[in-house]
């Protein structure tokens, strides 16, 4: 790690050197791509730094130890060994999780589905919960939210729902939503007071770009229908929803949020690609042994991550046994408490599977 670190220090030095050459700055590309990997390199040659004063600091004081019989100064240089030792230690520790490789995916926007699961109108009830729950977190974090397709159901609720979220970041942040979501509270329709169980599930799609996924026209079924369901005056009258059909591997896309149908195509090539994007990447990932696969990141969409108990006021994830009491606080979208611990048990499970970069 430490020659690797070497390395970098002497390639952020080359970078500051050509940043001050007039030559560089008037190559705006390459200045920018300078700018851009100085960027990224800067905090880990900070920690670095650091972690060198402080192994220096440490010798310095054992070398007084060594030498040196005043009692005072003993003390005092004890002191100073002890801390420097501590420090270098806490850097070095910071430096394993900063070399660790960044997901590359991590700055991407993404496509969020939430489907209704058992539980029936309770279940579309709570789709709904979720929507408005990741909608006020995606505001918090000043990400934009756009609704891609919608399937809505007489009580208010959602049998299902696609939205985009844009972004710095976004995927980074919603990537530990995907999974299974249950709730357990007493519907508004239940006389006796019983508390019934419901899910939903949750998957987000990492946005893909055209160069990432290549669409062949002669693959698509592209079908015009009728929009359908509750919405404004033009539901029924026009052609504008789009039907589109993937014929290789059967993905299904209808699109109806719009009412233009150059916007709804448009909205369900971006599903489309982000479902091919994701079925490609998550083929590469059955492809890397188990033990260094981290255990935390984006699980099986089948698998349960979190208990919403409303009689209990508590929120439980299951993958890192972290349990929540403000059930109210967090379903108003204030959940990143939940996603930093989830990133924390995610970086450390990559370091115990091999992340660390030594």
């Amino acid at each position: 790690m430490h020659e690797r670190l070497n390395e970098a220090e002497e390639r952020f030095l080359r970078i500051e050197e050509d940043l001050a050459n007039p030559a560089v700055t008037a190559d705006i590309e390459r200045y920018t791509a300078l700018l851009k990997e100085h960027a990224t390199l800067a905090p880990v040659i900070e920690k670095f730094r650091e972690y060198k004063k402080a192994v220096s600091d440490a010798a310095d004081a054992r070398a007084i130890l060594d030498s040196e019989s005043d009692p005072d100064l003993l003390a005092l240089a004890d002191e100073e060994y002890k801390a420097g030792r501590e420090a270098a230690a806490k850097a070095e520790e910071a430096l394993k999780i900063l070399l660790l490789p960044k997901d590359p995916l991590d700055d991407k926007n993404v496509v969020v589905e939430i489907r209704a699961g058992a539980g029936g109108d309770e279940a579309a009830l709570f789709a709904g919960v979720l929507y408005r729950m990741y909608t006020m977190y995606a505001d918090a974090r000043r990400f934009k939210t756009e609704v891609v397709s919608v399937n809505e159901t007489g009580l208010g609720g959602f049998r299902e729902i696609t939205f985009l979220v844009t972004g710095q970041g976004a995927y980074s942040r919603f990537k530990y939503e995907s999974g299974v979501h249950r709730v357990q509270r007493v519907p508004e329709t239940e006389s006796s007071g019983r508390i019934h169980t419901s899910t939903a599930t949750v998957a987000v799609l990492p946005e893909a770009e055209d160069v990432e996924v290549e669409i062949d026209p002669g693959d698509l079924e592209i079908e015009t229908i009728k929009s359908s369901g509750a919405g404004g005056q033009h539901v029924n009258k026009t052609e504008s929803a789009i039907r589109l059909l993937h014929k290789p591997t059967g993905i299904v896309i209808e699109c109806q949020d719009e009412r233009s149908q150059y916007k709804n195509r448009d909205k369900a090539m971006k599903l489309l690609r982000a479902k091919l994007f994701d079925l490609k990447s998550r083929e590469q990932s059955d492809k890397i042994a188990s033990e260094r696969r981290s255990q935390v990141g984006t699980g099986d969409r089948s698998e349960r991550i979190r208990t919403y108990n409303f009689p209990q006021g508590r929120v439980t994830d299951h993958r890192i046994g972290l349990t929540l009491y403000s059930i109210e606080t967090f379903l108003n979208g204030n959940i990143d408490g939940m996603i930093d611990a989830l990133a924390t048990a995610d970086t450390a499970e990559k370091l115990k599977n091999g992340g660390d970069p030594t």
